[in-house]
């Protein structure tokens, strides 16, 4: 007779959104359960489909074994825990991982299909990037963190910071044609058997090529020092020969700015709403990310008088 086990699941680690995460196992087979009882759709149908166009494409995403939907879980594949986040905290040559990094950017940049067959039998089309959605996210600072943080003139500072939004998403000009994880970065990233494995891509759009690399370069959960973020950078450049470098730029720090105050409201709204209060010991990293491109650029002037006029102590 065969020696077979029942399988049992064991909670693994989760992040900052509604789902939670089971490792699944029967004899050696390992599998990851993905529950979601909010956000449904996004979490377990929309996930999954944005990983069949990555797999598509030859980049490596977690495949769906099994989906039980009406129950609020779906059985995908299970790339362990080496993220490269800890593979990173461990090594000293760290540009030569960033590296590896960059060509499975580049990769995922090169990818066209906009449409899939979701498990529903229905197409789903990855939306786009728009401005109104880009606004809307570095809002999030104003609703949670500004309304917890500030005591008087809260008003006053919310129109002034929402003009000021506005024209820096004004400002970007490159358009909005390339596949956008949305949270590209080293926590995302899986050392696998067969490379790096992309986890963590159900808020993927068609949007701007600079956005990832932001996210990447300027990622607040894990500090770089500035002269390894400008190696990053030039790596890109330097695999990206045809990309217009003063657009580029111009583009990279606004969304990186932008991307990091939205970050500073998510990480409050997670301690507020949600009681995740680890999140907020990230927030003074944040800032200094802020202040490294405010303080370079003229398109920023009147957001730093304004930072400067109500946080001269974060």
């Amino acid at each position: 007779m065969k020696n077979t086990q029942k399988p049992y699941l064991r909670k693994i680690k989760g992040d900052a959104s509604f789902r939670k995460f089971y490792r699944k196992k029967e004899n050696k087979f390992t599998s990851i359960i993905v529950k979601a009882y909010r956000e449904k759709e996004k979490n377990l149908l929309i996930y999954d489909s944005i990983n069949k166009i990555l797999n598509k494409n030859k980049v490596f995403a977690p495949r769906l074994y099994n989906e039980k939907y009406t129950n609020n879980f779906i059985e995908i594949e299970d790339f362990g825990d080496e993220t490269f986040y800890k593979l990173l905290k461990k090594k000293t040559n760290k540009l030569l991982y960033f590296k590896r990094i960059i060509e499975i950017l580049n990769k995922i940049q090169s990818i066209k299909d906009r449409k899939i067959k979701n498990f529903k039998n229905k197409n789903y089309t990855i939306p786009q990037y728009d401005r109104k959605i880009l606004i809307e996210e570095a809002n999030l600072f104003c609703n949670w963190y500004i309304k917890k943080k500030l005591k008087k003139n809260k008003i006053s500072f919310i129109k002034r910071f929402k003009k000021i939004i506005k024209k820096l998403s004004l400002s970007l000009q490159l358009k909005n044609n390339v596949f956008v994880h949305r949270d590209f970065h080293v926590s995302n990233l899986m050392l696998i058997k067969k490379g790096i494995g992309v986890i963590d891509s159900q808020d993927a759009l068609i949007g701007n090529k600079a956005y990832d690399l932001s996210s990447l370069v300027d990622d607040v959960r894990f500090q770089t020092s500035i002269s390894l973020k400008k190696k990053i950078y030039n790596y890109y450049l330097n695999t990206n020969k045809k990309i217009n470098r003063k657009k580029f730029k111009n583009d990279f720090e606004i969304l990186s700015v932008l991307r990091n105050l939205k970050i500073i409201g998510i990480f409050t709204r997670l301690a507020i709403r949600d009681n995740k209060r680890d999140y907020l010991k990230l927030i003074p990293y944040a800032w200094k990310l802020i202040e490294l491109r405010i303080y370079q650029n003229r398109i920023f002037d009147d957001l730093s008088i304004l930072l400067k006029q109500f946080f001269r102590k974060k």
